[in-house]
């Protein structure tokens, strides 16, 4: 199953993926991406820090960005799918077809490293040639692709943290998820963040589930509930346990409270629940593909880039095992 983290910035979703990432390892091999322009999934992960709190020593473990490969990324993916003519045709929403490589998640060509057992890989910061000429959605282009050409089996988890608010509309990365976990403070900005989110995604099938964070009181839950309705899932209170492990400490889930693997385990439970339907994911990707073409690709690409989909590409496990 596939799952993705949004929220307000500040809500705390890069805390709750991690956390999320780490407990679905005790069911099956996770991969987490970051796909947030902070990058701090890795940090919030337990990738080391030096004392100073300068982020030079978990950049330094952390695996080489895919935001940095984006043609190596398409040249891989497109394999021999004669619809796709090479790698400056080959768009974000490129969908694979026949010829099409497709991939698993311990495929060795995308970087990835280990850490508290889950894979991590990392979309990569804001560059300084980047500033001023480039939006970060050219990095997300590379997580798009790949989930695009996964092959996800039953047992096996990806984590998404994505950006902050709505922001991941800006593609159609958003359909690529079986499940989305919007993190909502019980607040009128955290929750005016989920209305958006559900406005937004009303009419493409888009499953959300709603966690509250930094919970104090019952009032607090009665707001959520009032806002959200039937939506909200589960809740984390205050828990000294995280916030030690925000601010630096040894942390394993041993030291999480009761509440919070109560938490993890309603999460978990309710993707796990989750219907896996290929046949609408392919659907979305071809319109996301449609919609990109016309709007800007092929302009860009100077060819019309419908005809790379592939009609008698079929989605799921069974063209990849052929």
């Amino acid at each position: 199953m596939r799952v993705a983290f949004v929220g307000k910035g500040g809500s705390g979703k890069t805390t709750l993926s991690s956390l999320f990432a780490r407990y679905a390892t005790r069911r099956g091999p996770v991969v987490a991406i970051d796909a947030d322009i902070n990058q701090h999934l890795g940090l919030a992960l337990g990738l080391a820090v030096d004392p100073a709190g300068d982020r030079a020593g978990d950049a330094a473990e952390q695996p080489p960005p895919l935001g940095g490969m984006l043609t190596e990324i398409k040249d891989y993916l497109r394999g021999d799918n004669p619809r796709i003519r090479d790698a400056a045709s080959m768009v974000k929403t490129t969908p694979p077809g026949r010829g099409s490589r497709l991939v698993r998640l311990d495929d060795p060509f995308f970087p990835s490293c280990s850490v508290e057992g889950v894979s991590l890989m990392v979309t990569g910061p804001f560059e300084e040639d980047d500033l001023g000429v480039a939006c970060y959605h050219s990095k997300l282009g590379a997580v798009e692709l790949y989930l695009n050409h996964l092959v996800d089996g039953p047992g096996e988890y990806v984590v998404v943290d994505m950006t902050a608010g709505a922001d991941s509309f800006a593609s159609g990365l958003f359909t690529r998820f079986d499940l989305t976990f919007l993190v909502a403070e019980p607040t009128r900005q955290g929750v005016s963040v989920y209305r958006q989110y559900r406005d937004h995604a009303a009419g493409f099938d888009v499953e959300i589930a709603v966690v509250g964070n930094k919970v104090h009181a019952p009032e607090d839950v009665d707001f959520l509930r009032e806002h959200v309705g039937d939506d909200l899932l589960t809740w984390f209170g205050h828990s000294p346990a995280i916030r030690g492990m925000e601010q630096g400490r040894p942390f394993t889930l041993d030291d999480l409270e009761p509440a919070g693997h109560l938490a993890l385990a309603a999460m978990l439970d309710r993707l796990d629940a989750q219907p896996k339907d290929w046949p609408k994911f392919g659907r979305q990707a071809a319109e996301f593909h449609i919609r990109n073409a016309r709007a800007w690709a092929d302009r860009a690409t100077g060819e019309d880039l419908s005809a790379q989909i592939d009609p008698g590409f079929v989605y799921g496990p069974a063209v990849a095992a052929s």
